[in-house]
């Protein structure tokens, strides 16, 4: 059944709706920068997070939400951001994380979780990894917010490694590169910062990333053409500094543990609605959706994206990968149990 316009965004957004907050002083006041727009997924989280904060808190604590970049913080600087306390929390997409410690590619491994529950319990198998690397930064994780999986936009139908030689693509991370440039792309990292503007500049002509993306970035304007290639469903995660938390009464720890908990299971319990509403969202941009994308294409991006796996593996070291993927398939096993 086709779901209204005006409940398109309703799944993510109806969460914070009469999150009413009783007048008590403040006690806390955090600023929270994300990179990406507040009409995103990852926009839309971190105002539910907020709100749900606040209400749950009486007030006690109160963030304020800054999106697209406009403190001037890319996703890459968030790290050091929030380790000296520029900012006391942030939302980032980790994946740029990957120099201070390779877990954080983890959860964007190629075809590893290419759906809402593969990704959770990925995230879940590799939460206490992701613990001790944003300990090196005297940082804590609160969060995980999902995305949607990845699939690549451009300006005409790509059906084989072929159609891709030479094609400038912008790329989210180092798994995504290795990847696009085995089967002789262009390829790109690219904070999202600057996406539109090298689109509108021709600087490249084809982005990977999900459909959720382009479209709350109006990709449409510039590429016509999405392909569902469930590459990878990825996440940002919400991290702040370790001494601001240490720093909270005991009480308003508890509040923000069991807030970031209740938020993370609704976000996540909703997003496969996400993804079947931006079917709807891409046909009123009038984008075409590709999704019955050669197998062979699929194939050849899943051997190319090997070279990304096996990098990661000898980065992180082959044990402690096995040990991570064990845990995934444990977390899987529950799952489908």
């Amino acid at each position: 059944m086709k779901m209204p316009k005006k409940m398109l965004y309703a799944t993510f957004a109806s969460m914070s709706l009469a999150l009413g907050v009783p007048a008590q002083a403040q006690e806390v006041a955090w600023d929270m920068p994300n990179e990406y727009g507040e009409s995103s997924i990852s926009g839309e989280a971190d105002k539910i997070f907020a709100a749900r904060l606040s209400k749950n808190s009486d007030g006690r604590i109160q963030i304020t939400n800054h999106f697209g970049g406009s403190l001037g913080y890319k996703s890459k600087d968030h790290w050091a951001a929030v380790e000296d306390q520029a900012v006391q929390i942030a939302s980032t997409y980790t994946g740029v994380f990957t120099g201070f410690d390779p877990v954080f590619l983890m959860n964007n491994l190629p075809f590893m979780a290419t759906n809402p529950q593969q990704s959770k319990a990925l995230i879940d198998a590799a939460r206490p990894y992701y613990a001790e690397a944003f300990a090196k930064g005297n940082q804590i994780l609160l969060l995980a917010e999902p995305w949607t999986p990845v699939g690549l936009w451009t300006k005409r139908p790509v059906a084989s490694a072929a159609d891709m030689k030479g094609m400038k693509v912008r790329t989210y991370d180092k798994n995504g590169t290795v990847t696009l440039k085995e089967l002789g792309a262009a390829a790109i990292q690219m904070s999202w910062a600057d996406v539109v503007p090298a689109l509108s500049t021709n600087a490249i002509e084809a982005v990977l990333t999900s459909e959720e993306g382009g479209l709350s970035a109006k990709f449409e304007e510039y590429l016509d053409h999405y392909h569902y290639l469930n590459f990878t469903m990825g996440s940002n995660m919400v991290h702040m500094n370790k001494d601001v938390f240490d720093g909270l009464p005991g009480d308003l720890q508890q509040i923000v543990l069991d807030t970031a908990k209740e938020v993370e299971d609704e976000l996540w319990a909703a997003s496969q609605a996400r993804i079947d509403l931006n079917v709807q969202r891409l046909k009123d941009a009038n984008v075409k959706a590709i999704r019955d994308v050669p197998e062979s294409f699929v194939d050849e991006l899943k051997t190319a994206a090997q070279v990304a796996i096996d990098e990661w593996r000898a980065q992180i070291g082959e044990e402690l990968a096995d040990e991570i993927l064990a845990a995934y398939q444990k977390q899987l096993e529950m799952v489908a149990n």
